[in-house]
């Protein structure tokens, strides 16, 4: 077994393998970024390497620079965890060119298995059922317009060298098609710097499950049963499950099977996750990922096996520590992955500060793995997830409760999240029935994605609270060193001479005002809300939690405040206001007819120039951050007056793009 290791990754997943690292007495080189230099792995690990500036195309996917810190520290082996260059059939033949171990497959397997162009034409040699398609090395317009009339619409462009929905479009008609292919290209060479694409039949209804594999290096192979990830948006997995429910035993033995032929067929090592498709009784190879995924944790709830330790032994020359008929599947497992977005605005990427990050108490029933600690920076540069939430019990139905519970007990502030959209799923009636295929997002969006609605009295209330305790803490803070703590200017009571004693808040909730009034009471406050009254009691705090009996009811809820941003986290609900202090009011940065960028990111497309005539919903220009494209669109029928950048050029957040004169008639 290894002494030291290089892990050639970040956050959550360079955490996980750090963990299991250390519980095995093996010690640890992290890499970090000039951005990552207070990162969670940084500071878990026993050394820790800087190899660059913040672009991971300048830190995190420059082999040279983690094979030279891998030979500056004495670190025997490298794992490259999942991304970057945890599929780079090079770094993995550099690493080996330098004496270094890489934890995981040769890189012939990951060439024939990476390119899912390559993988098809191999699992179709094995005789493995495939979706029909077009994996060819000719990927010029012509050939892939002729192949995808050939195959029928709809139908899908994949990136051949990617994951993860980048590089991905359905196209439901012909005319959709040279701009999807377009748009593939650059997403597949900006994520993967690979832009060769693949089409294939799109299944209107079909599940996706997945076949854990693993296989040493005396010739074993086995797998570790299968995995549900049919919650998909963006063709990215959002909530995955263990084992897939309501599969014939038949139909799971025959993927397993085939998963492990096809493993074996490239001579693989290590850990590996073969993928298909399963619609009306039949199942379709997708694709082989050949490294450990982001979900893999379901499968160690459900088998009480460690898959990091079995790669470091796999690495290390040793056998499989079970065998096929060894292995016992127990219970059922969900994974939950918690991103920084806002799904209302689909799911764009949000970026800024943890203020406020208190995840559910880890047991064995809960388990968090994240990269992330309250005060932290979510930045564009790279993928904007926060954590994994797992959970585990007997049966689907327990661990489905265990899932909502957990997701209700996660707070974060600071920046929108999709908590309350992964809450929407775990909580709708048919995802409890499994009534799932991976169209389930888009079939109930209306549902996971509700119209935003006002903020509700009670949260209101304990904003209002929180304001009131924070005055009461700060007067209680000046009169100690005032040394007159009776002096009456340290009072908070609200006293006002010929006048009943009263607080007024007005608080933004989204674009309306919501006054608030507070009056003073002897047994506590009465609170005037545009609804109503509401009578407030015993109101404490611990920390960022206030307690306090609304209407005769006690209840609890977070309130994080940040400036004047105030976030209130109650009954499992996130809800933002913001206080408005004439004094603090700043210019409207977005005038009328500006368009802004939702985030920091690159300009990849201009589709318009000044005096151009365009319509409402008309693409103008495409902005890609953290890997994905973002379409900017005229918001009204008008003109474009001028385009301030061009392809390539980077945008700030909130920068604007165009100068646009909206028709006045529509504006």
């Amino acid at each position: 077994m290894f002494d030291k290791i290089l892990i050639a990754n970040r956050g959550e997943i360079a955490v996980r393998v750090i963990r299991t690292a250390k519980r095995l007495g093996i010690r640890t080189v992290a890499v970090y970024s000039e951005a990552d230099a207070n990162a969670l792995h940084v500071r878990l690990a026993d050394e820790a390497i800087l190899i660059g500036p913040a672009a991971a195309a300048e830190s995190y996917l420059v082999a040279d620079k983690i094979l030279a810190a891998a030979k500056a520290t004495g670190a025997q082996a490298i794992h490259p965890g999942y991304g970057f260059l945890s599929e780079n059939a090079c770094f993995a033949e550099a690493c080996a060119a330098q004496g270094v171990t890489f934890i995981g497959p040769p890189a012939g397997a990951i060439r024939a298995m990476g390119s899912k162009a390559e993988s098809k034409r191999l699992m179709e040699a094995a005789r493995v059922p495939m979706v029909p398609g077009y994996h060819g090395a000719d990927q010029s317009d012509a050939v892939l317009t002729q192949a995808a009339g050939e195959i029928g619409y709809p139908l899908l462009v994949k990136a051949s060298a990617g994951g993860g929905g980048k590089g991905m479009r359905v196209v439901r008609a012909e005319a959709e098609l040279a701009s999807a292919i377009a748009g593939a290209r650059r997403e597949a060479k900006a994520s993967f710097g690979d832009d060769s694409l693949l089409l294939e039949r799109y299944l209107d209804h079909p599940r996706h499950v997945e076949i854990q594999v693993f296989c040493d290096r005396l010739g074993n192979g086995i797998y570790l049963f299968e995995r549900d990830c049919s919650a998909q948006r963006r063709h990215q997995k959002v909530i995955e499950e263990a084992p897939a429910p309501l599969l014939p035993d038949e139909i799971r033995q025959a993927m397993g099977e085939a998963a492990v032929q096809a493993a074996k067929a490239v001579s693989y090592e290590g850990a590996g996750t073969v993928e298909f498709l399963f619609q009306d009784g039949q199942f379709y190879f997708i694709e082989m990922n050949t490294r450990l995924q982001v979900e893999h944790p379901v499968t160690e709830m459900i088998t009480g096996q460690d898959l990091v330790e079995w790669q470091l032994l796999v690495a290390a020359g040793r056998p499989l520590p079970l065998g096929q008929h060894e292995l016992i599947r127990k219970g059922h497992a969900f994974e939950a992955r918690l991103y920084a977005e806002d799904p209302a605005k689909d799911f764009l990427p949000a970026t800024g500060r943890l203020v406020h990050l208190v995840p559910p108490l880890s047991s064995p029933h809960v388990r968090v793995d994240t990269g992330v600690v309250e005060g932290d920076e979510v930045t564009a540069f790279y993928d904007p997830m926060i954590a994994k939430l797992i959970v585990w019990d007997e049966d689907r139905d327990s661990a489905l409760r265990r899932l909502r519970r957990a997701l209700a007990d996660y707070e974060v502030a600071g920046l929108v999240t999709n908590i309350s959209f992964l809450a929407a799923i775990a909580g709708h009636p048919a995802f409890a029935a499994f009534e799932m295929d991976t169209g389930f997002i888009d079939r109930h969006r209306a549902d996971l994605i509700p119209a935003s609605r006002p903020v509700p009295a009670a949260a209101l209330a304990f904003a209002a609270a929180a304001l009131l305790l924070d005055r009461e803490d700060h007067a209680a803070a000046a009169a100690a060193r005032s040394g007159d703590r009776w002096s009456p200017w340290h009072q908070t009571g609200g006293w006002r001479m010929n006048d009943d004693n009263h607080h007024d808040f007005r608080l933004i909730d989204a674009d309306a005002v919501r006054l608030v009034t507070v009056h003073f009471r002897t047994d506590g406050w009465e609170v005037d809300l545009d609804g109503g009254t509401m009578r407030v009691r015993g109101a404490g705090r611990q920390g960022r939690r206030i307690t306090a009996e609304l209407d005769g009811e006690r209840r609890s809820a977070s309130v994080v405040t940040d400036g004047f941003d105030i976030t209130v986290l109650l009954d499992g609900a996130s809800w933002r206001l913001k206080l408005d202090d004439p004094s603090a009011k700043a210019a409207d940065q977005d005038g009328p007819g500006s368009l802004a960028a939702p985030m920091t990111g690159r300009v990849v497309q201009v589709l318009v120039a000044a005096g151009d005539r365009v319509e409402r919903g008309q693409p103008l220009m495409v902005v890609e951050a953290m890997k994905m494209e973002h379409t900017i669109a005229a918001p009204a029928d008008g003109t474009v007056k001028e385009v301030l950048y061009a392809v390539g050029d980077q945008v700030a957040d909130g920068a604007e793009l165009l100068a646009f004169d909206a028709d006045e008639a529509k504006k």
